[in-house]
């Protein structure tokens, strides 16, 4: 299902059949005069031109990340859940969040789906449910889910579904006791209030000759690098920025993820407000030296 061009490439993938809609990225795809809104309900409305085109009926499931991690730290413009809700709602199609990043307060907020104010039928969790320290994944789902399952199990006497390491004791006992952590620390309220913070110092970067877009939420950040900022030009040869920001970031002692030419900041829930003052410092002094050695690559 990812829209990921890599995963593609082999393996007759996507094995079923699975739609990919326009990439809701205000900032790259907005089209000159168009408001965040507009092209929301732009979006929206080709989504709904998809559905239709398919036939409703053929439509399982609509699903997405509330704010795209590994595509590029993008949220989404404004209005946009809500009218893929509206829609799901409409066409009797279930909508699908995963909450695999966004999920256990990375963004402020207990899930994605929160924040953004719009309720899945069903969210896909891991990582922060257990911090990563043990393996784990859940797949929560609605009232009228289950009883689907549980009526049609009570029919044919059985889960039609393989149990093998599901439920590992160990496993749910650290995502348990990680889950206490997090309510105990206050590490969600932490996300919030420190996560405001960094989204304020970030956009300070936004001025840096280097960055045509800072964007995020909560402790989740993205700075878009370009080639030319009036014109919003990426460079020619996608992911050579990125690298050499990369490089210099983690030579200034600043942990951050090149996604192409995307730079991308993931602190821990337990960052403080110290911490992200001199995060941001030395983000400045790692846009310099990159700056300095795309000039001096002759990346373009």
């Amino acid at each position: 299902m990812t829209g990921l061009p890599n995963n593609h490439r082999d393996f007759d993938l996507p094995a079923i059949p699975v739609r990919h809609l326009g990439c809701p990225h205000f900032y790259r795809f907005g089209k000159d005069g168009e408001t965040e809104e507009e092209f929301a309900a732009r979006l929206v409305a080709e989504a709904e031109a998809v559905i239709l085109d398919e036939g409703p009926e053929t439509v399982a499931a609509f699903i997405g990340e509330p704010l795209m991690g590994a595509g590029g730290v993008l949220p989404p413009p404004k209005g946009y859940w809500h009218g893929i809700e509206a829609l799901c709602r409409k066409y009797d199609i279930l909508l699908i969040a995963d909450e695999v990043i966004n999920g256990f307060g990375r963004l402020g907020s207990s899930f994605g789906s929160v924040h953004y104010g719009f309720t899945p039928d069903m969210m896909v969790v891991s990582k922060q449910i257990t911090s990563s320290y043990m393996p784990l994944a859940a797949v929560i789902f609605s009232d009228a889910i289950y009883n689907a399952i549980a009526d049609n199990s009570a029919k044919i006497g059985t889960f039609g579904h393989g149990f093998t390491g599901s439920g590992h004791p160990v496993a749910t006992a650290v995502g348990i006791e990680n889950l206490k952590i997090i309510e105990e620390r206050d590490l969600i309220g932490n996300a919030a209030r420190v996560g405001s913070t960094l989204q304020k110092k970030l956009a300070a970067c936004a001025d840096h000759p280097l960055v045509g877009e800072v964007r995020g939420a909560g402790l989740i950040a993205g700075l878009e690098l370009v080639a030319d900022k009036a014109t919003r030009r990426p460079f020619s040869a996608i992911g050579k920025a990125g690298a050499l920001a990369s490089e210099a970031g983690h030579e200034n002692g600043l942990i951050v993820r090149a996604i192409g030419d995307t730079i991308a900041l993931c602190p821990p829930l337990i960052i403080t407000a110290d911490e992200v003052e001199e995060l941001v410092r030395r983000l400045a002094k790692t846009l310099d030296q990159a700056a300095e050695r795309i000039r001096s690559e002759e990346i373009n």
